[in-house]
């Protein structure tokens, strides 16, 4: 589930949207009457939540180029949070990309809120912050490696994050990675099935917990 609400930057703007929101409607109210002031509050409102969440949906950069239509790249979608940078995931990555010159890999770290007040208050900038390291860390240990990937840090969602990417990476195949079924909160919400379910190209589940699940940059 999207929250309309991503960062700070976003409160501030929600709370100006309601401020100016309220001046009006009470200059409406004072030249006419409450109950049209009250009708232009609630319409400034919600015109203004809308354009917010419309804004705030995803977390692709705006910037991002939808990529061109070429039947000869094999373009390949990797979905990652903690386990990111782990080597079990690089090695797949690695192994999907073995033999071939045209691959082109996309990863998208979703960020990921510590505490349950943090989720509720969509205050992630810190958790944000995190992913890009993580995913900073990864991007360098796959060129060491030789493969050329790029990456950005995509909604707390695995889900959503999946579906933002692939809007603008028109990938072949999806790779989610997770920890073991024990300890994640991905399985447990179901949501490689999910994402299973939502794409038309396969996905493979990746666990980042096995013998060799050490992170591959120190």
């Amino acid at each position: 589930m999207h929250s309309p609400v991503r960062s700070e930057n976003d409160v501030f703007w929600g709370a100006v949207i309601i401020g100016v929101a309220i001046l009006v409607a009470i200059a409406v109210g004072v030249a006419t009457s409450v109950a049209a002031g009250l009708a232009v509050a609630l319409a400034l409102t919600a015109l203004g939540l809308f354009l917010l969440l419309r804004e705030a949906r995803g977390s692709l950069p705006t910037d991002i180029e939808r990529a061109p239509s070429d039947s000869r790249v094999h373009r390949i979608l990797v979905v990652a949070n903690e386990t990111i940078e782990r080597q079990a995931l690089l090695d797949e990555i690695a192994g999907r990309c073995e033999g071939r010159t045209d691959a082109e890999i996309l990863l998208v770290c979703p960020t990921l809120a510590r505490t349950r007040l943090q989720h509720l208050a969509s205050d992630i900038d810190e958790a944000r912050g995190e992913a890009g390291q993580r995913l900073e860390r990864s991007l360098v240990a796959l060129r060491r490696k030789g493969i050329d990937a790029t990456g950005v840090v995509g909604d707390e969602d695995p889900v959503a994050a999946a579906a933002d990417a692939l809007a603008f990476f028109g990938a072949d195949e999806v790779i989610v990675s997770t920890h073991a079924p024990e300890r994640s909160r991905w399985l447990e919400r179901g949501a490689v099935e999910q994402i299973r379910a939502e794409v038309d190209v396969p996905v493979s589940h990746v666990s980042g917990d096995d013998a060799t699940s050490r992170a591959a940059v120190a």
